[in-house]
This record gives C-alpha cells, structure tokens and sequence, in this order.
C-alpha cells in the first residue's frame, strides 16, 4: 500500500466549488482498480484547509490514476482556486498489513 496525502488550502470564497469538484473526482477515483481509498477531510478550525487521503494498492498506480479524464478535470478546475499551491507527503502502510485494503 502506498498512501498519500494531499494538503490543499482553498481560496476561502472557492470552497464549496472545491468541494464539488473534489467530491466527483473522488468518487470517480474510488472505481478505479488501483485505488483501494480516496478520503476527503476539511479541517475543523480552518475549513479553507484539506487533505485527500489517497490509498494505492500498488505504487503504479499512482501514475495510472494521473492520467485518468477525471483526474485531469479536476485538476484543470482547481488550479485557480488554490490559495498556494498543493502538497503532498507519501507514506507506506504499516498497519494494517493484510489484504482488509484489497
């Protein structure tokens, strides 16, 4: 498992757009074969701020996902709504390590 997380900080007038965006490619992503989980979170005492938790069964399919048409579109639709630029920090599961993701 490859687990990555997505910090976004969203322009506070663009967070509802945000969230429709980031809401459709989610559940677009979670139907794809590589992807076990694709959370959305916002934080409670800033809601301005995210993270998408994303949970590769495999570190292709990272790759696999960005070239999908719905990574792209969300990716084109967010960009000027960004209030900086996304990061993001990439970690390995260690528990559970069986196949519950699968």
């Amino acid at each position: 498992m490859l687990i990555v997380h997505v910090n976004v900080h969203v322009k506070p007038n663009r967070i509802d757009d945000f969230k429709m965006a980031t809401i459709q490619n989610a559940s677009e992503s979670v139907r794809e074969p590589g992807i076990a989980r694709f959370d959305v979170v916002q934080r409670e005492d800033d809601p301005s701020k995210f993270v998408l938790v994303e949970v590769y069964r495999d570190t292709d399919a990272t790759s696999r996902h960005k070239e999908t048409a719905h990574y792209a579109a969300w990716r084109d639709a967010v960009a000027p709504m960004m209030a900086e630029p996304r990061s993001s920090v990439k970690y390995y599961g260690v528990y559970p390590d069986d196949d519950r993701w699968a």
